[in-house]
């Protein structure tokens, strides 16, 4: 059986919360067990302030949990009764940045398949000393990774972004022929792969309004992208540039597996509307099965008891799912 970590986030944000309400409401996937690295501390101090009942036990590398209970790695002891909803700062910057440092080294020693993360935030990441815009970043550099992408999945839409946590005006620059063919192809592997779709159907967005309308609105279309998407036709069913307006419907709809975007809010924004609270963020192109859930800490509702754990739900099945398709494809 398969053991995955689920790193605990920021410790004042809705971390805790919806990690213990996914112990409680959800099912665990069929194959798979789940282990915490976190504080047990604060995710006691967060059970008893919410009012739930929840078993939590330490947990080491190898050992059997007890069923019905949270094996919970202890990889920080903060002071909980100090701690404020809402409030990161030095000491919990740190704590969620070694969270996310042992799951990969637990990870590429085997001990894990795969990690499950909770929020975080950047601010706190950067103050600790972390300079990474996001977990995809850190990760990425925790792994020796240069080439990776941003998929967010759901059931009925998957998008995978060209260009992540940039500064919109830095986008069209960013954007080479060389980058796009190369985020198609690692949509078209991650799709194969991780979500066993053996001849996927990928749709390529455009940058500018209409697709640029035969360069009435931008040039980048016949620029780059035409050029990407056609280096790669020959390994994948992949299509476009399509107008940015239409193609999120398309794959909606079932005329597509997923769409390849070009900046952050163009594929977030659909994605968004469609699976705000059971999406996942996927990294492509890193050796290690990541998924996270899709929502930032929410600091307003720390602690209020009504933060949804469905996107943590949905990121722990799907972690389980690539996790197993990755194995039978290594078997065959």
């Amino acid at each position: 059986m398969d053991t995955i970590g689920i790193t605990m986030g920021c410790p004042v944000g809705i971390g805790p919360e919806i990690i213990l309400k996914f112990y409680l409401d959800f099912p665990r996937p069929a194959g798979s067990r789940f282990v915490v690295l976190g504080d047990i501390g604060v995710l006691r101090a967060t059970a008893e302030l919410l009012g739930l009942t929840v078993a939590m036990v330490p947990w080491q590398p190898g050992a059997e949990a007890p069923a019905g209970t949270v094996p919970v790695l202890e990889l920080s002891h903060l002071a909980a009764d100090r701690l404020q909803w809402g409030q990161p700062g030095l000491d919990t910057g740190r704590a969620m940045a070694r969270y996310i440092e042992e799951a990969v080294r637990l990870i590429r020693q085997g001990t894990l398949a795969g990690m499950v993360t909770c929020p975080i935030t950047k601010t706190a990441l950067n103050r600790a000393g972390y300079r990474f815009p996001g977990h995809t970043e850190m990760l990425a550099r925790l792994t020796g990774s240069d080439d990776f992408w941003m998929m967010m999945a759901g059931r009925s839409l998957k998008v995978v972004l060209a260009t992540i946590h940039e500064p919109l005006a830095r986008v069209p620059a960013l954007l080479t022929r060389e980058r796009v063919a190369a985020c198609i192809r690692a949509t078209a592997d991650s799709l194969r792969r991780d979500f066993a779709i053996p001849q996927p159907r990928i749709a390529v967005a455009g940058l500018n309004p209409h697709a640029g309308e035969d360069g009435m609105f931008g040039d980048e279309e016949a620029l780059v992208i035409t050029p990407a998407v056609n280096d790669c036709a020959a390994s994948a069913a992949v299509s476009g540039p399509w107008p940015p307006d239409t193609v999120f419907h398309r794959a909606a709809s079932g005329h597509c597996d997923a769409v390849v975007a070009m900046y952050h809010d163009q594929g977030l924004i659909p994605f968004k509307l469609l699976h705000f609270s059971d999406g996942v963020n996927v990294t492509l192109g890193l050796p290690i099965v990541r998924t996270s859930v899709d929502h930032g800490t929410a600091y307003d509702i720390a602690g209020r008891g009504v933060a949804d754990p469905s996107s943590l739900a949905e990121a722990c099945r799907m972690a389980a799912l690539i996790t197993a398709n990755r194995k039978q494809v290594c078997e065959l």
